[in-house]
């Protein structure tokens, strides 16, 4: 019976919603990996390289709280695969554009889709996580990062030679994400009811004694642990190839499939942060992921092209591992507002690496992309602030 899986880990339902998780950020990968293109097509300059971003990334940050809220107090199991449509439509219109402003209304399309996608995915991770909740977030996070890493090689070795008009065949992926997001949905209800139900009895005992002035200072410097990392991965995800350009002249494809490599580390980091977070705590984890990262990234900038690539699998894997602990903290923190607490935390991601591509790119065209990586370098500095969040230790039931 599908309720009876509702009462443990459902490794299947988890591994469907990666999987999902895994197309959708492939497609969505594939916006940066068009730079390069999209730039000599339109002659763009870096400015208008991050308002493509923003423009992707604010509409999917700001939509992102808003429909994690909703369907807390009005569940939609069939939302997922709705959302993947839109992802679709903007596929389309990317496929078919013949102007800049055309391309943002169609990254705007997929950013929608991606609104709708990720906060209903992580409370779909939350409820089939049967008390694991870390390892649930990493199984989700690993198929979006392997998503964004396989993005670029696919635009590498598809759209790249043969145009911007095979980007019309990443349709497929979209179709195949509906299908199997419309069995996720399936899933969900039938067993919401059940699961909620056996929330609803634990979240008494699972909320933490904060005051509600603790409370939002703990909200608050988890967010500024995003900024932190998703400014610097706005930096990696996209100026990384124009830095590897610039400074080591190789060509547009080595560049793109350097950034694979980075994507394909924090891939591989990312299953780390969950389980480690529900065995030793999850500001350990995020101690280490945020602030231990910084020797690495204030190298980077200084190093050749052989340990560049190095310094980059290091940052991808060790920084990649913050963001399952800092999701699985704060719903612990609100145990109630699951699905608005992933869609803040997704949002305002989402929202930092748009914000951060698009004041990056002004200041590489004011300075140079060289300088802006010599700045970035010292975000993960501010990982100090994680010596004020408080302990919150949950027992791990295992289903």
């Amino acid at each position: 019976m599908l309720t009876d899986m509702a009462r443990r880990t459902v490794y299947p339902v988890l591994l469907s919603i990666s999987f999902s998780h895994l197309l959708n950020d492939s497609i969505q990968s594939l916006i940066p990996s068009l730079y390069p293109v999209l730039k000599s097509a339109y002659h763009l300059n870096y400015a208008q390289v991050g308002l493509i971003t923003f423009t992707f990334q604010i509409t999917a940050s700001l939509l992102q709280p808003f429909v994690g809220y909703y369907t807390d107090r009005h569940p939609q199991p069939y939302s997922l695969p709705v959302g993947m449509s839109c992802t679709l439509l903007g596929l389309v219109l990317l496929s078919l554009s013949q102007s800049f402003s055309t391309t943002l209304l169609s990254v705007g399309c997929i950013g929608m889709g991606s609104a709708i996608f990720h906060p209903e995915s992580s409370k779909v991770a939350f409820m089939a996580s049967g008390g694991r909740r870390g390892l649930a977030q990493s199984i989700f996070q690993v198929g979006g990062n392997t998503g964004s890493a396989i993005g670029p090689l696919l635009a590498a070795l598809i759209i790249v030679p043969y145009g911007r008009s095979h980007i019309l065949y990443f349709g497929l992926l979209a179709l195949l994400a509906i299908m199997v997001l419309i069995f996720i949905g399936r899933w969900y209800k039938q067993n919401f009811q059940a699961i909620m139900k056996k929330h609803r009895r634990i979240v008494a005992e699972e909320s933490p004694n904060l005051s509600r002035s603790k409370l939002r200072l703990t909200i608050f410097i988890l967010l500024l642990l995003i900024f932190s990392k998703y400014f610097y991965l706005a930096s990696m995800t996209s100026y990384f190839t124009f830095f590897l350009i610039n400074k080591f002249h190789v060509s547009v494809q080595n560049s793109q499939i350097h950034l694979f490599i980075f994507l394909a580390s924090v891939a591989a980091g990312t299953f780390m942060g969950g389980p480690l977070g529900d065995r030793f705590g999850r500001k350990y984890v995020i101690w280490f992921s945020i602030l231990g990262v910084a020797p690495f990234t204030l190298l980077l900038p200084h190093a050749n092209l052989l340990w560049t690539g190095i310094l980059s699998v290091i940052i991808g894997f060790i920084l990649s591992s913050a963001f399952s602990a800092i999701l699985v903290y704060a719903q612990e923190l609100l145990p109630g507002k699951v699905g608005m607490i992933s869609g803040l935390f997704f949002g305002f991601a989402f929202g930092m690496g748009g914000i951060g591509s698009a004041l990056l790119g002004i200041l590489a065209d004011h300075t140079s992309i060289i300088f802006v990586y010599q700045i970035c370098a010292f975000l993960p500095l501010i990982g100090l602030f994680t010596g004020f969040l408080p302990n919150i230790h949950h027992r791990v039931t295992r289903g």
